[in-house]
């Protein structure tokens, strides 16, 4: 069975940093790309990076691009996502996904995803 589990989510002020966890079981990190989403309340899904450790890439959405900072554990099965200087507007909750990245350099798309982990919130404060 796969499972993507998030942890690492809670409240920060502006300014402060976070550091998310997304360990797998069920799959081998080598054999997926993974990616990290958000979604807002009342907004849209959106992308943010996308890592694999075979090819040892990534890819960020413009929006986060310099302040997110995606890195895996491969003996950990484990994905994190470092967010510095974060702001009102990152609060959201926060989701791993595996399968396949999709990237035009702006924009990470949801549709190459094949798993998807519960999420975990995140409330950056004034």
């Amino acid at each position: 069975e796969v499972q993507l589990v998030e942890s690492g989510g809670g409240l920060v002020q502006t300014g402060g940093s976070l550091r998310l966890s997304c360990v797998a079981s069920g799959l081998a990190l080598e054999d997926f790309a993974i990616a990290w989403f958000r979604q807002a309340s009342g907004k849209k899904q959106q992308g943010l990076s996308c890592l694999t450790t075979k090819y040892r890439t990534t890819n960020y959405a413009s929006a986060v691009k310099g302040r997110f900072t995606t890195s895996a554990d491969v003996a950990k099965n484990t994905v994190y996502l470092e967010m510095d200087g974060l702001k009102p507007d990152d609060s959201a909750t926060y989701f791993c996904a595996a399968g396949i990245c999709h990237t035009d350099g702006i924009f990470i798309g949801t549709h190459g995803m094949s798993y998807w982990g519960k999420g975990t919130p995140v409330t950056v404060s004034p």
